[in-house]
């Protein structure tokens, strides 16, 4: 055993307790920086790598302990602030997604700028220590829940279409704000669309410079694909924030119950595979060729993702190596949908909600999704090619060409 997990071992031995509140759990990982321990320790993390942080994890779960807060906060706003942002930002904007008192959102996509994020419209006007932000945001994960929110805006429409944008850390708590679910045929509302009516952020949320959000937007893009490839010790947790109401719960309670993230998806990963060949070898179509060798299949291309994602973490990683993560993540959905299809066959079309079959159901019915959130399986192609392989970019207007004389969609 490692010192790292040795340590963390013997610090979650002494202070996991099961009647602690999720907040005062989260509390007490925040403070010892394992909430986030990938983080640089000015940021509230340790510095750890990525077997550093599986350590951690692997010491929570052996433990029987919750979790650090999910979502977007610790999974994108956190990094993209340690990495981007002044001290005071980080002390102001980190501390508090460490210890799950504030969710976050990502406000980026728009109607007319998905695959091509550089095109938003949405504009922030400079109005002494402020802007004003006028706009619509759609696909917006968890927005209905979300304190803040990772906001990119247009605050120079006459610069060249990457150069005039910014980003700023924005209160979603304010006159202005009409956030609207957006409901799947899974049921779930996990994505929303947004509309930003005159609201205000601070020139002190602003993150980076005023016109170079796109390089800290990228950096967010990079920790999503990078995150959205993964495979993390999978742990009991909840949603933060002070909106949806889980700090005052008991840990225990949380852990008992298995809960993720109550707008979560099931994971097509290897604990989702050991589940599926349980049943398959109990309705006997484990013994099936064809199914072994479908089997066989995802066994590998989601261990091969896992290391892929690991790789990606390294120094002198290719640059598309989180493009590359994110579009294993889209073949893992569909293989573990085809394979799920074919063990529990008319099962999955009748599950009772909380069985296995309904979590099969749900990822066949989710899994057109990862092709298209993060950026779609086409344009993950695209920047492979270009960054990875050298290949030409798509032909298209000059780079400095000024967005306000560009086609609109």
């Amino acid at each position: 055993m490692s010192e790292i997990a040795t340590e963390a071992a013997a610090w979650v031995e002494q202070n996991w307790d099961p009647d602690l509140t999720v907040g005062e759990w989260w509390q007490r990982l925040a403070d010892a920086g394992y909430s986030h321990p990938s983080l640089p320790e000015n940021a509230g993390g340790r510095g750890y790598d990525r077997a550093g942080n599986t350590a951690v994890r692997t010491a929570l779960k052996d433990a029987g302990a919750m979790g650090p807060p999910t979502g977007l906060g610790m999974m994108l706003a956190a990094p993209t602030i340690a990495a981007n942002g002044t001290q005071e930002q980080i002390d102001r904007h980190v501390k508090p997604i460490l210890n799950g008192t504030e969710a976050w959102c990502q406000l980026f996509s728009e109607p007319n700028a998905g695959s091509d994020l550089a095109s938003i419209q949405t504009s922030a006007v400079a109005d002494g220590e402020e802007f004003v932000v006028n706009g619509q945001k759609v696909w917006t994960s968890g927005g209905q829940i979300a304190n803040k929110g990772m906001l990119i805006a247009r605050t120079d429409p006459d610069a060249p279409k990457h150069r005039g944008i910014s980003y700023f850390a924005f209160d979603m708590a304010q006159d202005g704000v009409d956030v609207r679910p957006l409901t799947e045929m899974t049921g779930r509302a996990i994505f929303n669309e947004v509309f930003l009516d005159d609201c205000r952020v601070g020139v002190d949320d602003l993150i980076g410079e005023n016109g170079g959000g796109w390089r800290v937007a990228n950096d967010t893009l990079m920790f999503e694909r990078m995150s959205l490839g993964a495979n993390p010790v999978p742990l009991a947790s909840t949603n933060p924030g002070t909106i949806i109401g889980n700090l005052g719960k008991r840990a225990g309670d949380v852990v008992e119950a298995g809960q993720r993230s109550e707008s979560g998806v099931p994971a097509p990963n290897l604990q989702f595979w050991g589940r599926l060949a349980e049943v398959a070898r109990e309705n006997g179509r484990l013994d099936n060729p064809v199914v072994r060798d479908d089997f066989t299949k995802f066994w590998m291309l989601a261990e091969v993702n896992r290391l892929t994602a690991m790789r990606g973490r390294t120094k002198g990683a290719s640059s598309a190596s989180p493009n590359i993560s994110k579009l294993m993540m889209s073949d893992l959905y569909r293989s573990a949908r085809e394979l799920g299809a074919s063990v529990l066959g008319a099962e999955a079309t009748l599950a009772t909600k909380g069985d296995f079959a309904s979590l099969v159901q749900e990822i066949i019915m989710f899994s057109p999704g990862p092709a298209i959130y993060g950026g779609t399986d086409q344009v993950q192609r695209n920047i492979i090619g270009e960054r990875g392989l050298g290949l030409p970019r798509e032909p298209g207007p000059a780079k400095d060409t000024p967005f306000s004389e560009l086609p609109k969609n």
